[in-house]
C-alpha cells in the first residue's frame, strides 16, 4: 500500500487509485490525482474530514464528485490481494474491484512505545500512544513534548513551531507566555479549498448551546469562475458562527473557495483579538474579491432565507 510518504516519488503513474479513509490527506491527494486524469475512488468509513465543520465537509465531497472523484461510503477494506500483474484486488462488504494503487491515509499513531516512557512515569494515551501534556509539559515536570506527538492538539507544522518557540522562551528566555491552541487557522487544499478558524458549528453548539448561536452564511460564485462555463454557480461558501451571549463574538469562521489559505490567515488575527460580527460588517471590503463576502453577510440560518447569492 502507498502512503503520503510515497506518492510523490512513485516510479510509475498511480493509475486507477483507491484512497482509504477521508481525512484531509486523502481528499487532497484524491483531488489532485483526479485533476491529473486518474480514476480515483475514496473509501469512506463514516464521515469526511472528522473534526471539521460537517456542512463544509459534505460540500467538499459533493464538489469533488462533480469534478470526477468517486466515493464508496460506509465501507472499509476486508481484504487486499496482490494479483500476478501487480494490481490489487480489494474486497469490501457488498463489492470488490481491482486497482493499480491503494493509498492508505488512515492516520498515524505515535511511535513512543520504544522510548520507555512508562518506566519514568510519562503518561501516554492508550489509543494514540501520544504524550499527555499541559502547556507542552508531560506528567513528569522536566519532560516536555511538542508537535504531533502531543495528544489532543492539531497535527500541523506551524503549530509545532510556535509551541516550540514559546516553550524555549519559557524555559530559557524568562518569558511566561503559553501556547494558545484556540482559534488556530488551517486550510484543506481540496479541489474547492476550505479554510477555517475556531469552532465548527457542531463544536460551537456543544460548547455554547444552539440558542446562544447566530450563524450567518452566504453562497457565492467567485469572479474568476464566471468565465469558464464548466464552473457551477454558488458552490463557494462563507459562514460566521457568532455567540449572542458575548456581543456576537465570532467563534467559528469557515470559507470554501479559491485561495482559502490567503483569505483565512488574516481572519485569524481578527479572531485572536476577539472580533465580533459588527467588526466584520464595519470593515470595508475589497472589490471584487471572495473575502469581501465576509463584510456583507446578513442572511442567518435562523431566518430560513436562502443563502444563495443573487446579482452583483
Amino acid at each position: 500500500m502507498t502512503t503520503s510518504d510515497d506518492i510523490f516519488s512513485m516510479a510509475k503513474a498511480p493509475g486507477k487509485t483507491l484512497m482509504v479513509d477521508a481525512a484531509y490527506i486523502a481528499l487532497e491527494c484524491a483531488g489532485f490525482l483526479t485533476a491529473l486524469g486518474f480514476d480515483v475512488t475514496i473509501m469512506v468509513r463514516s464521515i469526511l474530514l472528522r473534526g471539521f465543520d460537517r456542512e463544509c465537509s459534505e460540500a467538499i465531497g459533493e464538489y469533488m464528485e462533480t469534478t470526477g472523484t468517486k466515493f464508496l461510503r460506509g465501507k472499509v477494506p476486508e481484504s487486499i490481494e496482490k494479483l500476478g500483474d501487480g494490481r490489487l484486488k480489494v474486497k469490501w462488504e457488498g463489492g470488490e474491484d481491482i486497482f493499480d494503487t491503494v493509498f492508505a491515509a488512515i492516520g498515524r499513531t505515535a511511535d513512543t512505545e520504544s522510548l520507555g516512557l512508562d518506566k519514568v512515569g510519562v503518561e501516554t494515551n492508550a489509543r494514540s500512544k501520544k504524550i499527555v501534556c499541559k502547556n507542552e509539559q508531560s506528567t513528569i515536570p522536566h519532560i516536555y513534548a511538542i508537535g504531533d506527538v502531543v495528544h489532543g492538539e492539531l497535527e500541523l507544522t506551524p503549530v509545532a513551531i510556535q509551541a516550540g518557540k514559546l516553550l524555549a522562551q519559557r524555559l530559557y528566555g524568562g518569558n511566561d507566555t503559553a501556547m494558545n491552541y484556540e482559534s488556530i487557522c488551517t486550510t484543506v487544499f481540496t479541489p474547492i479549498e476550505y479554510g477555517c478558524c475556531g469552532l465548527s458549528e457542531e463544536q460551537a453548539e456543544e460548547q455554547f448551546g444552539r440558542d446562544a448561536l447566530e450563524v450567518f452564511h452566504q453562497k457565492f460564485t467567485p469572479l474568476e469562475w464566471t468565465v469558464p462555463e464548466e464552473r457551477p454557480e454558488n458552490k463557494c461558501f462563507c459562514k460566521l458562527i457568532c455567540n449572542k451571549n458575548e456581543d456576537m463574538r465570532v467563534v467559528g469562521f469557515h470559507y470554501l473557495g479559491p485561495n482559502a489559505g490567503e483569505v483565512t490567515q488574516g481572519i485569524g488575527v481578527a479572531m485572536k483579538l476577539g472580533a465580533n460580527y459588527s467588526h466584520f460588517m464595519d470593515t470595508v471590503g475589497i472589490h471584487p474579491t471572495c473575502a469581501e463576502t465576509f463584510t456583507t453577510m446578513t442572511v442567518t440560518k435562523s431566518s430560513g432565507e436562502s443563502a444563495d447569492a443573487g446579482g452583483c
